[in-house]
């Protein structure tokens, strides 16, 4: 038994998703090391407060995940591998919101820096097409035409960047995006779309200037970020 990892009870959040977000980050913080065995069902029972089903689950997820392994009769170990097999997008659901968010910011910085440098006549129109869908779905207060819209604008931005990596990777994190956007929409009043971080975004990547592009993206995501957690640094 590893005595030296410990676990909060967990409350809110559907269980196991707690449970494995727990696990994870004693895992990736190095509380548990390759090749240790993690506390036994009954330990992780009491310390979660959950039951039995509830643990077992967990515990298949991160097997699934290739970072646990169960050795019939002696227990559950983490595995000593070199690289992670989950999806990518089984990974994003089990973070929390800030961890997309700062790993989003860290994305779409440079991708608006990339779409100013690199955008053609193509890109600018999808931009600005998408752009204007999500600005007449506001003013129709059609929430679920303006989600699509706003991701397919961000995609666009992310295509104008010429680099299809990253395209990928935005099209994976588009999806948590798009849930976390329809859970600020759960109260549309308190909602700000920073609309003119937008728009400006569009006219910065048009007019090739890359330091204003950043500046906008950087702007509409601090606002995003306070929506969800409160003032930020």
């Amino acid at each position: 038994m590893n005595s030296k990892v410990s676990f909060s009870s967990v409350h809110r959040k559907p269980l196991v998703d707690s449970v494995v977000q727990q696990l994870q980050k004693k895992i990736s913080s190095g509380y548990i090391a390759p090749g240790d065995k993690i506390p036994t069902e009954p330990e992780l029972m009491e310390q979660f407060n959950v039951g039995r089903s509830t643990i077992r689950e967990a515990v298949r997820v991160l097997v699934h995940a290739g970072l646990l392994e169960k050795k019939q009769g002696f227990g559950t170990y983490l595995k000593h591998v070199s690289a992670i097999q989950e999806p990518l997008d089984s990974r994003l659901r089990r973070a929390e919101i800030m961890e997309v968010y700062e790993v989003r910011q860290m994305m779409e910085l440079e991708i608006a820096r990339l779409a100013a440098e690199r955008r053609d006549e193509n890109d600018l129109a999808s931009i600005k097409e998408h752009l204007d869908a999500r600005n007449q779905a506001l003013a129709k207060q059609d929430i679920k035409t303006y989600l699509e819209a706003d991701i397919r604008f961000h995609i666009a931005v992310s295509v104008a960047s010429k680099n299809a990596v990253v395209v990928d990777l935005y099209k994976s994190f588009s999806v948590f995006i798009r849930e976390t956007l329809a859970t600020i929409f759960a109260n549309p009043e308190g909602h700000n779309p920073q609309t003119e971080a937008h728009i400006r975004l569009y006219e910065s990547i048009r007019d090739r200037d890359a330091e204003a592009a950043v500046a906008s993206a950087s702007r509409y995501l601090k606002g995003t970020l306070e929506e969800l957690f409160g003032e930020t640094d």
